[in-house]
């Protein structure tokens, strides 16, 4: 059994969520350095068996690409070069991070908490994965 996923990229850090092996739910596993998340992901999937990588496709309100896609795409790149056996699926995250911090609120974690943007990073890859396995 494989497990899938999901990428919230950003410039200084990105969130990652991984699902169960039955691919029912989704879990945050971490948020890597952005300059290590190559070498975070090539440790990983030689420890775990990933069938998918979903990577956030941020969109803006009148659905035009956000500024960030630039440096998406050219991770993407590098990554298919590494990794040219995984395959990739694009997942539009509109509204994630307002999701996550929301759902911060929900949980009740304190003030200071919610200021972490790694965990917001966290939450959104998981939004991102959960979604998709709801699918």
């Amino acid at each position: 059994m494989a497990r899938i996923m999901a990428l919230d990229f950003g410039t200084k850090r990105t969130g990652i969520a991984v699902s169960d092996e039955l691919k029912m739910i989704a879990s945050g596993l971490t948020t890597v350095k952005t300059p290590e998340l190559l070498d975070f992901l090539e440790k990983y999937f030689k420890e775990e068996n990933v069938e998918l990588v979903l990577v956030g496709e941020p969109k803006q309100k009148d659905d035009a690409a956000s500024p960030v896609e630039v440096y998406i795409l050219q991770f993407l790149k590098i990554f298919i070069k590494k990794f040219p056996e995984m395959p990739l699926k694009r997942i539009d995250e509109r509204f994630t991070s307002k999701m996550a911090f929301q759902s911060m609120i929900d949980s009740g974690l304190k003030k200071k908490k919610r200021r972490d943007k790694a965990l917001i990073d966290e939450i959104s890859a998981t939004i991102i994965l959960q979604s998709y396995l709801y699918e």
